[in-house]
Parts: C-alpha cells; structure tokens; sequence
C-alpha cells in the first residue's frame, strides 16, 4: 500500500500517492468500523472475512494511481482485476465505483488549482486549517468527469461488473449488463438509477455522498467521536435517508424499508452517542444477520467509503488530529469550519497536558 508520509521529490508523484493513499485509507475505515449488518474485525461472512476487505483495499491502490491518465471504466476495470486476484469474492465492486471517478475528479482539479493533496491529506499547517480541495470544487469536477464518459466506458465497466459477479443484479430491459453497452457510462447509469444505489449517485453527481454522507462524517468528527464511531454514525445516517439497494435486490423492497427504519430508530436512540443507541445499534447488527447475509445494507457501506474519501480529500485526516484542535475538543469549544483558522489562544493548549488534548478524539482512548 502505498505510504501517506513518504515525501517526494516532484510535485505530481506525492498528488497521486496521496490521493490513493486516502482511498486505500477510506477503505480501510470503512471496513473497520463495526457497522450493523456488515463485515468487520471479528464478525465475517460465510464467504469472506474481514481480510478480504483489507486486502481489497490494498489491491487498487496501483490502478487508482493512473485514475488521471485513462478514462474512469479502465480505472474501474483495472481495480477490479486487481481486487480479484487477491480475493474471490466480490469485495469492492460499488466502492470502486464510486471511488474510480472521485479519484480522477481530485487529481484534476488539483492540478487546475494547483492545490497540493499531500498537504491535505497529512500535513496541516500551523493554524490547524488546511488547503485540501474544496467539496464544491471536488463535486464540479466530478460533474464534468462523469459527463465525459464514452460508451468505452460503460464497456469497460460493464466488463468489470461481469468479473465481480454481484448477487441478486437479475435482468435489465434496455442495456443489461449481460450485453454489451450502446450508450455512455452516465447515461446507463441514469437508467438504472431508480433501482441501484451506485447508479444514482452517477445520475444525480453522488448526492448522497456530498449532500448526507460528508457532512454527516464531518459532523461527528468535529463533535469529537472517534473514526470508528463517526463512520458508524455515518453509515446510519445514509442508511435512515434512503433504503438500500443491495437489501431491495436480495429480500425486496419491503425488508429494505425496514432496515431503514431500523436505522431512524437507532439514531433517535442516540446511536454511537448513548449507550441506549450502542444497545440499540447491537441489536440491529443481530436482526441483520443470517446465513446468507441477505439484509447486509452494503451499497450503503459503499456510500459511506465515498463519503470517508470526500473528508479525506478535503484535510480530514490531519484537520481534526493536530493538538490544537484537539485541545479545543478537550475544552469542549466548537472547531471552525474547514480551511478557517482556529481562535486567537488555541495553540495556548499543549497535547501534553493531562486528560485536555485527547478529548476522546482517538479510538485508542475508548
């Protein structure tokens, strides 16, 4: 995998190590946290474990490094080809998805902005803001990324789908996957928008992720929850927004209506918040389970990986980790918006001061 704190002596190679380096980290994020009704350290499917994901994670890095330098069916090709030969089980096909073209998204508007990944991702400058690209410059250059695909890539991708081999996909009347494509990427994604989670998101320029999923995530990690419980937090919030699709194919639209209503409860339960919501969140893992895994919301996992990568992308790694802001948090004050400086006397608070610069912020402290 390659390494968020190696420097490099250009300016483009640390751009594209770093922009991987964060989705291989979203990844990894997502998978960890123990999120209800999906794989995490210690509870596995039938067939594939915890492992698997982190391998997965470890297997695209290689082709989202080229995402700014072929068109994004390749990339999402590429990634899934490679995914398979560490895994054969289908692992990451929705996340590739989502994040093949976010990728290509934020290596180009990095170079149009002259912006600087690397900073963003792990480098925060001494005030605690960061120069990470922006949400709205992300999402409009994703906009123009997914207008740009070609029938080649819907090709391309619909070869990676029939490698991957998802369950439950079933038949399609106009360009099934099965056939091959006639239409654009984006315009075979907008047919298939009303019934699959990852094609609406390239129909409506992934407003699930930017419009519920970052900001949720962004929330919580300024309200100092630690990754694991921010990215559950995240998943439930996506999750009581919209059914998910992976649930509506396997058990049908009903039990998909449920899981989402599961969710709503937990949250008003107080979630990862309350030990209500913990007890609650539990339970919901428990109802969510069998021997097939047929209620597992997994587009919805997928969302939150995007989501997870947005944040990244924009200095979330390094915006709430710096001493300052995690004295702030320890104080129990608000943090500024992303890229504003923090107050006059934040840096008055050193991290070693006892029980004041962890505030909780780190998962190693639960």
């Amino acid at each position: 995998m390659m390494g968020v704190g190696v420097p490099s002596p250009s300016r483009s190679v640390p751009a594209a190590a770093d922009v991987t380096a964060a989705a291989q980290l979203a990844c990894l994020l997502e998978a960890s946290a123990p999120k209800p009704g999906n794989v995490s350290p210690g509870r596995h499917f039938a067939d594939f474990r915890y492992e698997d994901l982190l391998a997965s994670a470890a297997a695209i890095g290689g082709p989202l490094a080229g995402a700014a330098t072929r068109p994004v069916g390749a990339t999402v090709r590429l990634a899934v080809e490679a995914t398979a030969r560490w895994t054969r089980s289908n692992t990451n096909l929705g996340i590739v998805l989502l994040l093949a073209p976010l990728a290509r998204a934020a290596l180009l508007e990095s170079a149009r902005t002259d912006s600087d990944p690397q900073s963003a991702v792990r480098n925060p400058r001494p005030d605690g803001s960061s120069n990470g690209l922006s949400r709205m410059g992300l999402r409009g250059a994703l906009g123009a990324v997914l207008e740009s695909t070609t029938v080649d890539d819907a090709r391309d991708v619909y070869a990676a789908i029939r490698r991957a081999a998802p369950g439950g996909l079933g038949r399609a009347e106009a360009q099934d996957v099965a056939d091959e494509p006639t239409m654009t990427l984006l315009e075979v994604m907008r047919l298939a928008a009303d019934r699959d989670g990852i094609a609406r998101e390239y129909a409506t320029a992934f407003e699930a992720t930017f419009g519920t999923g970052a900001p949720a995530l962004d929330r919580a990690r300024r309200d100092g929850l630690s990754w694991d419980d921010a990215v559950v937090e995240t998943f439930l919030t996506l999750l009581a927004a919209a059914p998910d699709t992976h649930v509506a194919r396997r058990s049908g639209t009903t039990v998909a209506a449920e899981v989402s209503q599961q969710a709503r409860a937990v949250l008003a339960e107080g979630g990862v918040r309350s030990a209500a919501g913990r007890r609650a969140i539990g339970e919901m893992d428990l109802r969510l389970r069998d021997a097939r895994n047929v209620a597992n919301p997994g587009t919805t996992a997928d969302l939150t990986a995007a989501a997870i990568f947005v944040e990244l992308l924009g200095g979330g790694w390094s915006l709430f980790g710096s001493p300052e802001r995690l004295a702030l948090l320890a104080r129990g004050a608000p943090l500024p918006p992303l890229g504003a400086p923090l107050p006059p006397g934040a840096r008055g608070v050193q991290p070693s001061d006892p029980g004041r610069a962890v505030g909780g912020c780190d998962a190693a402290t639960r």
